[in-house]
């Protein structure tokens, strides 16, 4: 263990493939441990990581995206380098998004997308959600095969996030022309290449949603979009049109990201295992659990980074100011001190919902409600309409022998395709 531990994770085909056994063998070395390439805090306990997640005041979410990549833009001094930070924001990839933004400015732009993400407003998107579930299968039952990603999550995942943010109808064919196949993630997102993260990889959408709220501040209506457009702080002062925009936009791209992830991982399991198959059908309950299973076993986030902007102490490990902390949640999710038999997927763990695959904090991911419900709906119309999945001998090899390719990404893990075969229900 201690040779693949010595590895360099940002920079190690292999590790993007299957990064588990490199997190297992750091953990064995210390749940906070400096690995030896970019001089980068490794942790890795369950307990070690959401203590940092929570810790707010001495880390900063401002290197989240790109961590080491690239380099700071200036030296760290001292033991509090806030104001360093501070002045240096707008240099760090895609500044100007809430996943890297630290309080105040975060809690306000937080505040803007929760007047999006009501019960209400996820209610109205679920009825919508099981009547696009239905209309994604339509395109390929009949034919008893589909490559999952391209033809069901991708699309699937696009046109729901559409109606939740209000896109009006006429245009979503176009959403899902250029977004839902899209690889953009391995080139802009921790791309093992050490591509920088675009300034705004999220410009398209961006200019999109500008264009639409504009429009509905000049001419409200009784619609979402007017909702976002009129949206106020909570101290009832009003954002500038961007500022509604970009937290909308991030939702939409990384939400998108997310549940197509989280339903080829399930889907992956649902055709290895026939077994879940035949316990999903027999028990829809158990739906929920296979969830929250498969976002612990295989989460779609693999790691998350802070930089420390105080000296501070994680687990008992001191920490300086300025070092970039790597949050490794596929590592939490996979600590034997947390979870029994880890690398086991079982359906029965009494702590399914301990896992941290959502992050915790401040920032723990605002989708996740939506994720849930396009999983659970995905699922139920699946069962309700296939039988006997299997994953596709052609292209994944055996089941003593499978092949499965994954994004060339050090942030973010999922299949690059997942091909199946079922029977249609009769």
């Amino acid at each position: 263990m201690t040779d693949i531990a010595s590895a360099d994770y940002f920079t190690d085909p292999a590790l993007a493939q299957s990064p588990f056994e490199y997190f297992d063998a750091l953990r064995e070395l210390g749940p906070v441990y400096r690995e030896p390439h970019h001089n980068v805090v490794v942790v890795t306990g369950h307990s070690e990581v959401i203590e940092a997640f929570k810790n707010s005041e001495d880390l900063s979410a401002v290197n989240a995206i790109g961590g080491p990549f690239p380099p700071l833009p200036f030296e760290p001094e001292g033991d509090d380098i806030t104001e360093q930070i501070e002045a240096h924001r707008h240099l760090f990839p895609i500044a100007e998004h809430m996943v890297v933004m630290d309080p105040p400015d975060h809690t306000m732009a937080r505040s803007l997308l929760h007047r999006l993400l009501t019960p209400k407003r996820l209610q109205e998107n679920e009825e919508y959600i099981w009547k696009l579930a239905d209309a994604q299968i339509d395109e390929f039952i009949d034919n008893g095969r589909c490559e999952f990603l391209g033809e069901y999550a991708k699309p699937f995942a696009t046109l729901a996030i559409t109606d939740l943010l209000g896109v009006p109808e006429e245009e979503r064919p176009e959403f899902r022309r250029i977004l839902a196949s899209r690889a953009e993630t391995q080139h802009t997102v921790g791309a093992l290449d050490h591509t920088p993260v675009g300034v705004n990889p999220l410009e398209y959408l961006d200019e999109k949603f500008k264009s639409y709220l504009e429009e509905r501040r000049r001419n409200p209506q009784d619609d979402i979009l007017s909702g976002l457009a009129t949206a106020t702080y909570p101290d009832g002062s009003t954002p500038e049109l961007i500022e509604v925009v970009r937290p909308a936009t991030f939702l939409f791209g990384a939400g998108q990201e997310t549940v197509t992830k989280l339903l080829s991982s399930a889907l992956r399991m649902l055709g290895e295992r026939p077994e879940f198959e035949k316990m999903l059908r027999e028990d829809r309950t158990l739906i929920k659990p296979f969830m929250e299973e498969s976002l612990r076993y295989d989460s779609p986030t693999k790691i998350d980074f802070r930089l420390a902007r105080k000296t501070t102490t994680i687990g008992d490990v001191d920490i300086k100011a300025g070092t970039v902390v790597m949050l490794s949640l596929a590592g939490a999710n996979r600590d034997p001190r947390k979870f029994e038999n880890p690398n086991e997927f079982r359906l029965d763990r009494k702590n399914l919902h301990d896992h941290v695959a959502f992050g915790r904090g401040l920032h723990t991911c605002a989708g996740a409600p939506l994720a849930r419900i396009e999983g659970r709906v995905t699922l139920n119309r699946l069962l309700d309409r296939m039988q006997d999945f299997n994953i596709n001998e052609v292209t994944h090899g055996p089941a003593d022998n499978r092949s499965y390719e994954y994004e060339p990404s050090f942030l973010l893990r999922g299949l690059t395709e997942l091909n199946i075969e079922f029977t249609p229900a009769p």
